[in-house]
């Protein structure tokens, strides 16, 4: 917005007067807000109506000429007289006012004084307010009372056009408008001048409110389906298409969906055309493509293509659903199927954007056998080691929710989308069954596990590109393609995506999966890895040497603290030795790590992640039951390295700790984790777990759903996985529920962490039938960090610093993430085979 200042009411910085005569130009301030005062503002236009003038704001204005207002003729006499004209020679313009109450009383009061017929913008049912008794006449803004109506920009034109107004006057709430470009254009082209009020009365002044825009920028209007209000094109477009009303999602075509998201100018189109096939000979079926085709501009219900989200190219299909309804048939399947060979031949990740109301029924069983020629191709992609994201869109059902839309690495949806595969109306035709509040809705998908998260339209560029960039991140270990480096290249990372975010793809050229590949060692960097040699047991030692050394390494190393022999890594201030006590003082210290690890005020394992992974995108459910809360995961960046993190969660609150079940995980929550880990194996990933649990949750329905079963399955899929894996017990570490978590190549504790086969209650219940004597089992049971150390278990206690993590939680994450970055170090410069090897080792000893 632009305010013109003129100089009739001038306010200094403190907002007292500094002139306040008319014309008087003297005195006046050059940084002063300048108002109009009411009288000048109907003196002016006037001038403009008798003038046949434009509105000085005007971008080629409407010819105002003539004034045929809808004011009563008393008002026009009474008006006329003030002036000392004749009715005929004097015509009074008309001031919109749109406002309430006693706002709208005390200004229709004022615009009559100064000469200017009073409308009021008002609901029809508010017509009879007494605060509006005094206008001279009433517009509609719409039928039933709704504030966001006073600010809607449709309605207060619509009703300046009833109103024949030549002067819009915004208080309040729409005041709102004074800032809103499309708005001011389109009043501007209408020959009407928009003014805002300063302060809280109509006579202390009025500012002026213009664009240098025309209303050829404006675009269409369109009507949310939600609060049924009227948008411009324009405003839509700069919120993504979201309702600035009620925040409802507009559906987007597949040129909005371009613009909003993808880099300017990147996107290329694939296989624009391709032949249609009516394999049925169904009547009049190719004339409906044809009609179709002349409506929407569209070729079918897909378009296909190449583009790139913050410099990092991908391959994206987005599907139409106002082309016969996003239907697939043959030709969407085949352009679905050749997106994702072309992919695959190019080393691209794939993204669509659904939106179909399943197959398309013309072509019967050709449009069946989509489904599984798409699947065959995605089946390709995914060997490639590439990434498919999945963003569902509303309406998603039917054929397309059963092949591709399901069938994403990632799967996002928009909230509130239609998702199924039975539509609702078949449901209830065919089983008479009664359908729950929000079925077959993105959340009720997200409860019942079947998608990784629901991302708002503002945030899924971002998340986009950097889901993008984690995979693209490990992508020289799927590919080993060579890339020269230039100048201004630099290794895709966290803030590097943030940066191009915000600052545009002209920061740097990011590296693509086609050019990647580890870069040969310096001198420096073999001479830190030599030593390495010296300090790492030979068997830990991989036959290549990574690229790069961390320069924790080498102050551990320079330190001498660095002991991989005895595990305690590179921890400094580590101990493997537990200091000689009394039977006494070890019950009371195994007792005392028994309560740390309770409190309820230990940092969770969200508090570890919130503060040393960057970018966490967090991933939901199992994709057949439920999503458990007890267990979190996602992928983000460690140390500027991709990894995957899966956390055991209590719960930060009473009520988080309900919703968590106490960090007692169910079978879906070790099936979410397990998906999670072989996703992490598919794209090279290492994996990061954090444990804290009493133990996996005991009750008849984790039963049902095979408790015992998940927990064997994470063991044995463990075991196999192909990328390192390092676990830290942070508090509690309970039975088989905290195994299933931490059959890794690397296993820590926090200082006061407990790790146990059973709870000290559970085990002097067993074996001494006396519950109270919890306190002696503790000891017994040797369950401390410290003597999980002697005993071989883990590999390194990690310190929490002066006082518990309770205590000091900025001091003991960052010590968990010094353990996690140097093993991780450590790990990533060794071979499938050599990982596999020293897990299969680490364990087999026991």
């Amino acid at each position: 917005m632009k305010l013109f200042k003129q100089d009739y009411i001038s306010f200094d910085g403190s907002g007292s007067f500094v002139t306040v005569s008319g014309d008087a130009r003297e005195n006046v301030v050059d940084d002063a807000d300048v108002a109009y005062r009411l009288s000048r503002i109907a003196e002016e236009e006037r001038e403009r109506m008798t003038a046949d003038g434009t509105a000085p704001n005007a971008v080629d204005a409407a010819d105002m000429s003539a004034y045929t207002g809808i004011a009563s003729q008393h008002a026009q006499a009474s008006l006329a007289a003030q002036s000392g004209e004749s009715a005929a020679f004097a015509p009074a313009p008309a001031a919109l006012v749109v406002a309430r109450g006693k706002a709208a009383k005390r200004t229709i009061m004022a615009v009559q004084d100064a000469g200017m017929v009073a409308c009021v913008a008002c609901t029809d049912d508010k017509r009879a307010d007494a605060a509006l008794r005094a206008a001279d006449a009433k517009v509609s803004l719409g039928e039933k009372h709704l504030d966001a109506l006073y600010s809607n920009g449709y309605a207060v034109l619509k009703a300046a056009e009833e109103a024949d107004a030549q002067v819009i006057l915004l208080i309040e709430d729409a005041q709102a408008l004074s800032g809103v470009d499309t708005f001011l254009a389109r009043a501007a082209a209408a020959g009407r001048r928009v003014f805002t009020q300063l302060g809280d009365s109509p006579q202390l002044g009025w500012v002026l409110c213009t664009t240098d825009k025309t209303d050829e920028v404006c675009g269409a209007w369109r009507t949310c389906k939600h609060c049924k209000l009227t948008f411009d094109g324009a405003s839509l477009a700069a919120g993504h298409y979201v309702c600035p009303s009620c925040g409802g999602y507009l559906r987007m075509t597949s040129d909005e969906r371009i613009d909003d998201l993808l880099d300017a100018g990147t996107f290329q189109e694939w296989d624009r055309v391709i032949e249609q096939t009516d394999p049925l000979g169904f009547p009049g079926y190719l004339d409906k493509l044809e009609a179709q085709r002349g409506k929407t501009g569209l070729e079918e219900g897909v378009r296909t293509g190449q583009g790139s989200i913050a410099g990092l190219k991908c391959a994206i299909g987005i599907m139409e659903s106002t082309f016969f309804m996003g239907s697939m048939g043959s030709v969407v399947g085949e352009k679905v199927t050749r997106l994702f060979e072309r992919a695959t031949a190019e080393h691209l990740p794939v993204i669509i954007f659904t939106a179909s109301g399943g197959a398309r029924m013309q072509e019967g069983l050709v449009s069946l056998m989509q489904m599984a020629k798409t699947s065959c191709a995605i089946e390709r992609h995914a060997a490639a080691h590439l990434p498919y994201i999945s963003v569902i869109t509303d309406p998603t059902t039917g054929g397309v929710t059963a092949s591709f839309a399901m069938d994403g690495d990632i799967i996002l949806a928009e909230p509130k989308a239609l998702i199924g595969f039975a539509g609702q109306r078949v449901i209830r035709d065919t089983i008479r069954q009664e359908l729950p509040e929000g079925f077959q809705t993105a959340e009720f998908a997200l409860e019942h596990g079947l998608i990784d998260a629901i991302v708002e339209r503002q945030d899924l560029r971002a998340t986009l590109a950097h889901i993008l960039a984690m995979h693209l991140s490990t992508a020289c270990q799927a590919t080993g393609c060579a890339h020269n480096a230039g100048d201004h290249d630099v290794l895709v990372s966290y803030r590097a995506v943030c940066d191009n975010l915000e600052n545009g793809t002209a920061t740097y050229n990011t590296v693509t999966y086609s050019d990647l590949r580890p870069e040969p060692m310096s001198v420096e960097e073999r001479a830190v890895w030599e030593k390495l040699r010296e300090a790492i047991p030979s068997s830990l030692i991989p036959e290549s040497l990574r690229a790069g050394a961390s320069r924790r390494v080498e102050r551990a190393i320079a330190a001498g603290t660095f002991d991989a022999e005895a595990g305690t890594s590179l921890e400094v201030g580590a101990t493997s030795v537990v200091a000689a006590a009394s039977p006494d003082e070890q019950e009371n210290r195994a007792w005392h790590s028994v309560q740390l690890a309770r409190n309820v005020h230990r940092p969770t394992a969200l508090s570890y992640i919130r503060s040393f992974v960057d970018g966490f995108v967090e991933l939901h459910g199992d994709r057949g039951f439920a999503d458990d809360g007890a267990i979190v995961g996602g992928i983000g960046w460690i140390g500027g390295r991709a990894v995957t993190v899966i956390g055991q969660e209590k719960g930060e609150n009473l009520k988080e700790r309900i919703r968590r079940n106490f960090g007692c995980p169910q079978p879906e929550g070790y099936r979410k984790a397990l998906r999670l880990m072989r996703q992490a194996e598919k794209f090279r990933r290492p994996i990061v777990c954090l444990v804290d649990t009493q133990g996996a949750y005991c009750g008849t329905e984790a039963e049902e759903r095979g408790q015992g079963n998940a927990i064997a399955d994470n063991l044995v899929a463990m075991a196999g996985l192909k990328v390192p894996v390092v676990t830290v017990l942070l508090g509690e570490g309970g039975s088989g529920g905290a195994l299933a978590l931490a059959v890794a190549n690397r296993v820590a504790m926090q200082e006061h962490a407990v790790y146990s086969v059973l709870s000290p209650e559970g085990f002097a219940s067993i074996l001494w039938k006396d519950r109270t004597r919890a306190p002696e089992a503790a000891a017994v049971m040797k369950m401390s960090a410290h003597e999980s150390l002697e005993l071989g278990v883990i590999d390194a206690v990690v310190p929490e610093g002066p006082a518990p993590a309770h205590e000091n939680p900025l001091i003991a994450e960052r010590n968990v993430r010094d353990y996690v970055q140097a093993a991780l170090d450590e790990l990533c410069g060794m071979s499938e085979q050599e990982l596999l090897s020293q897990r299969y080792d680490r364990f087999r000893k026991f």
